[in-house]
């Protein structure tokens, strides 16, 4: 095939991925401010039973999220994407479904978040797998800042859309929008090419294995597992702050619905910002450095968020909470390109697993933390805890080897235990 006929179906489908991860975006940022609203204002629900949302929304990542790479791995990355769309609009269709009739439950709202978070495990796994095969590998550095950014712009937007349509027509309604939009997505996906069929030369290798495989990749990987453990903490306290700030905004601080979505959108401005200087930071100071030192620079200001309040301290924290952002898109953007480069072919569904896994596994362990210390410690108290982890995230990284590098490495190629133990896997490959 003509290289050029390549390169404009490779631009094709990814302009195709964009449009449905846009949507997507969209529709999960709307969700994770109208799904514990829809707990606090319609179900009545207390600082726990908002912690326990917030565990199941993220327990599966716990608990199939280590197999769901090998899972993967195993099949064509399309297909799970649509499949798990589709799952997430049926399920989040059943909230404003029962609202309606007068029946909506906490503990329907329990199964329907924890079902979609399984779901959810799939869809992340499955995009951050197939993007690599999606672009040329000189161009998978502008399509993560791409994507980075999309993500960031989803923050913004579904933060203050899903703020203001709680406002406008009530938290069930506003789950019903989400439910719109991921179903948009899975329509989207279906205009992309189905990629290569996973490749089969001989006899499975076990599911323990294959999980095990892409363990000892990141966590023997002196660079990987820096970057896993500073996200970890990063996300440990973002969530033990954001569990309990549906709460703080509604109950202690009296602010409206779209007040905690604009706070959520300068989040999301931050990561978009970040992003956009990722690229130019990095050609600048080098690759490690931009990783390693953005962290130390912006650590003091996770100070300022646990003072929020109405007033003055309420542009404070958000100016804290922007700073904070910021570095997580910078690390989305340059943290995510190293690990695809530093994983061979047929181990990315693997190590995006294991990432997943810790990542998010950070996100479970942080709502449950959240839940129990605004209930018995009060919120202030989880704020200051949340606060604590974000100063401290940048460690693991600006310790490691990552801040001596200047540029990317090339990307990895499969050595013969890599396909001597995964013979079922993807080959690496150039094609879209």
């Amino acid at each position: 095939m003509p290289s050029h006929i390549d390169t404009s179906r490779r631009t094709s489908d990814f302009r195709t991925f964009f449009a449905a991860l846009a949507s997507g975006q969209l529709g999960t940022h709307i969700g994770h401010v109208a799904l514990p609203l829809v707990a606090v204002l319609a179900l009545g629900a207390s600082p726990g039973q908002v912690g326990i949302l917030a565990t199941l929304s993220t327990a599966a990542f716990l608990l199939i999220g280590l197999p769901a790479g090998a899972w993967v791995d195993r099949m064509r990355h399309r297909r799970v994407l649509i499949v798990a769309d589709l799952s997430r609009a049926v399920l989040l269709a059943t909230v404003p479904a029962a609202w309606a009739r007068g029946v909506l439950t906490l503990e329907q709202l329990y199964v329907v978040v924890a079902l979609s978070g399984c779901a959810t495990v799939f869809f992340d796994v499955g995009s951050q797998s197939v993007l690599p095969h999606l672009v040329a590998d000189k161009g998978l550095i502008r399509a993560n800042t791409t994507v980075t950014g999309l993500q960031a712009a989803g923050n913004v937007a579904g933060g203050a859309a899903g703020g203001g349509l709680v406002a406008l027509i009530t938290a069930p309604l506003a789950v019903a929008c989400t439910a719109v939009l991921h179903l948009v997505s899975a329509l989207c996906l279906t205009g992309i090419r189905p990629g290569p069929a996973p490749h089969r030369d001989g006899p499975r290798a076990p599911l323990r294995t294959q999980v095990a495989q892409g363990m000892r990749h990141v966590f023997q990987h002196s660079e990987l597992r820096a970057l896993a453990l500073s996200a970890s903490l990063s996300n440990l306290g973002i969530q033990i702050i954001n569990t309990l700030l549906p709460v703080l905004f509604a109950q202690e601080l009296h602010l409206s619905p779209a007040m905690l979505g604009l706070y959520w959108a300068v989040g999301g401005v931050g990561i978009l910002l970040g992003a956009r200087c990722a690229r130019p930071l990095a050609a600048r100071t080098g690759y490690g450095r931009a990783l390693s030192l953005t962290g130390p620079c912006v650590a003091p200001a996770a100070l300022l968020i646990p003072f929020i309040d109405r007033g003055l301290w309420l542009w404070a924290a958000g100016a804290g909470w922007l700073l904070m952002t910021f570095k997580v898109g910078v690390d989305n953007v340059l943290g995510i390109t190293l690990r695809q480069r530093l994983t061979p072919a047929p181990l990315l569904g693997r190590m995006n697993a294991t990432f997943r896994f810790m990542l998010s596994g950070a996100l479970t362990v942080a709502s449950a933390l959240s839940g129990l210390m605004g209930e018995f410690a009060g919120v202030r108290f989880a704020l200051w805890v949340g606060a604590a982890c974000l100063m401290l995230a940048f460690l693991p990284v600006f310790l490691s080897q990552i801040r001596a590098r200047r540029d990317l490495p090339e990307q990895v190629k499969a050595d013969r235990a890599d396909t001597a133990a995964a013979p079922d896997h993807m080959q690496p490959t150039a094609k879209g």
